[in-house]
């Protein structure tokens, strides 16, 4: 069985909040759907709430304090990505779009992404299609086709019966998984590790020994 990681991003201000339950259900269905392709799969859940003072630290400095650096580092090499916002104003929050701001550019290309969104009405759920998939077509990530929308009613048994939630997350969660299997699995590199440029197996001795003429 081969493995994959799952970095998932929740940008909820509450806590719990219904963006975080989206995003749990989001991960716990991709999981099962990899395990179905005889791939396992561990999840890195990002609180972004809980990183909110190091984002807009790393915004006015341009550093990245150890803990976000450590977020950041996990959604890099991750083999694919869940990003869950709840909608403001039409669009994704203020917190959200910080975080996706001190991503490196490049952090993202190639990255199959599930979006997710929710709001009180389902009228915001084209924020979706119209304010989130397009930025993350900027970063050149790939977002499966179906985004994860969920309203207040999805959660009170009221929502839509002809596509209920369950059904819209295990569609999403779908395509997740058949993204990641296409794909080989990230492997992350430290360049600080002598192996990436001396070679498997060889240290700094080898290299001063083979200078040394021995």
């Amino acid at each position: 069985m081969s493995e994959r990681r799952i970095a998932v991003i929740s940008a909820g201000l509450s806590n719990p909040s219904s963006t975080r339950m989206l995003a749990d259900k989001l991960a716990a269905e991709t999981v099962k759907e990899l395990a179905e392709r005889d791939i396992q799969a561990t999840v890195d859940v990002i609180e972004l709430r809980d990183l909110a003072h190091d984002i807009t630290n790393n915004l006015l400095t341009g550093f990245a304090p150890a803990e976000l650096e450590s977020a950041l580092n996990t959604v890099y090499s991750a083999d694919a990505l869940i990003a869950v916002t709840p909608i403001f104003s039409t669009s994704y929050s203020g917190l959200f779009k910080s975080f996706i701001d001190v991503l490196d550019p490049d952090g993202l290309t190639g990255k199959p992404v599930l979006i997710g969104a929710n709001a009180g009405t389902a009228r915001h759920s084209l924020a979706i299609d119209y304010a989130i998939r397009p930025l993350f077509a900027y970063l050149h990530a790939e977002a499966v086709s179906t985004g994860v929308f969920a309203a207040s009613a999805d959660w009170g048994g009221t929502g839509d019966e002809v596509a209920p939630l369950s059904k819209r997350v295990e569609k999403g969660a779908r395509e997740l998984a058949e993204a990641v299997a296409r794909k080989d699995a990230v492997t992350s590199s430290d360049p600080f590790d002598p192996a990436n440029y001396l070679g498997e197996g060889r240290s700094f001795g080898h290299l001063l020994g083979g200078l040394a003429g021995e």
